[in-house]
């Protein structure tokens, strides 16, 4: 098998959810494909400090298992967070301001890119240390258990991330008092710079089958499915059945960050390409729901018009946004 190729799994899981629900799944990855595009123009053109880290190609994952929670659910997030923090429900204005160190941003500009956190949503925040939240996402789920208050939380990370110790820690814990927390590995295939295959041995999905963790593997291009998967296990969770593991697999367009442009060295444009065209989350959504009469060319198009409006009036709004004063250097600082 090359490194281009993937194992996907063995069986297509069943989608559910109304024509709305699916209309409203496309306009939110949508959203998150259109926001990471113009980052990229912010950066590129010197009007975003620091580097930012694009989800474009992953967005069926983030919009899939969103999609599934309630908005008091908890989820924790990655460097590679921009999309979580969508599809769970941030503004894309605050999310902008945020980005460009700007007062009215969701960290009123002081996170930046890889540490935007919304508890208003749920969203316990992004982490730039690999596997960073995967103590915060299990100790929201313990806090749920203890409170009896029936929340979910919702713990992302890469593949990168199944190198790091605390994963296992808090999976065992997870499971030995039945937590409510799903461990959502996104394997885009590739650790920074290097193919996963190189850097993590034996089967992903085995890991937490080992801590007697129900697992389950998908193709994380699509989103029906990733919703379905995503949607048992949360139930489930729930429940009070104790916690999962959701495998999707899936792929990054852009560079480990926004800096990264020569990547033939680790990657080729020929697997590039291949994902941009033929494995497509967005354009698989879109041809599915043309095929099933949901909606048509022209409503699909209006939908990107919408949220390009929304995309170009949220970055003029973090452009115009004032920084926050100085004296507020030392204010919400641990020490």
């Amino acid at each position: 098998m090359s490194k281009a190729e993937i194992p996907l799994p063995e069986t297509t899981q069943r989608s559910s959810g109304t024509n709305e629900q699916w209309l409203h799944a496309y306009r939110q990855m949508m959203r998150i494909r259109l926001f990471e595009e113009q980052v990229n123009e912010l950066y590129k053109t010197a009007r975003m400090p620091g580097l930012a880290h694009l989800y474009s190609g992953e967005e069926a994952v983030a919009v899939g298992v969103c999609e599934a929670l309630r908005r008091d659910d908890y989820i924790t997030s990655t460097h590679r967070g921009h999309g979580h923090c969508l599809a769970k429900g941030a503004s894309i204005d605050r999310m902008f301001a945020e980005l460009l160190g700007k007062e009215p941003g969701y960290c009123r500009g002081k996170g930046g890119s890889m540490h935007i956190a919304d508890q208003d949503t749920g969203n316990l925040g992004a982490n730039a240390i690999v596997g960073g939240s995967a103590g915060i996402a299990t100790g929201a789920a313990m806090s749920s258990k203890m409170r009896g208050s029936n929340q979910v939380a919702v713990c992302f990370f890469g593949d990168g991330a199944l190198g790091q110790g605390l994963l296992y820690e808090v999976m065992n814990m997870a499971s030995l008092w039945k937590l409510p927390v799903i461990y959502v590995c996104e394997n885009n295939l590739y650790n920074e710079y290097t193919h996963y295959s190189e850097t993590t041995a034996g089967d992903l999905s085995a890991r937490a089958e080992a801590f007697g963790i129900l697992t389950e593997h998908v193709d994380g291009q699509n989103v029906r499915a990733v919703h379905a998967a995503a949607q048992r296990l949360v139930e489930r969770a729930r429940r009070g059945e104790g916690p999962a593991f959701l495998l999707c697999d899936t792929y990054r367009y852009y560079g480990h960050h926004v800096g990264d442009i020569q990547r033939t060295y680790y990657r080729s444009k020929e697997e590039e390409q291949l994902w941009r065209t033929e494995r497509d989350p967005i354009t698989l959504l879109g041809a599915w729901l043309t095929e099933q009469d949901i909606a048509d060319a022209k409503q699909l198009d209006q939908i990107k018009a919408e949220a390009q409006a929304e995309v170009e009036a949220g970055v003029q709004f973090a452009l115009n946004a004032p920084f926050p004063d100085a004296s507020e250097v030392d204010q919400h600082v641990y020490a």
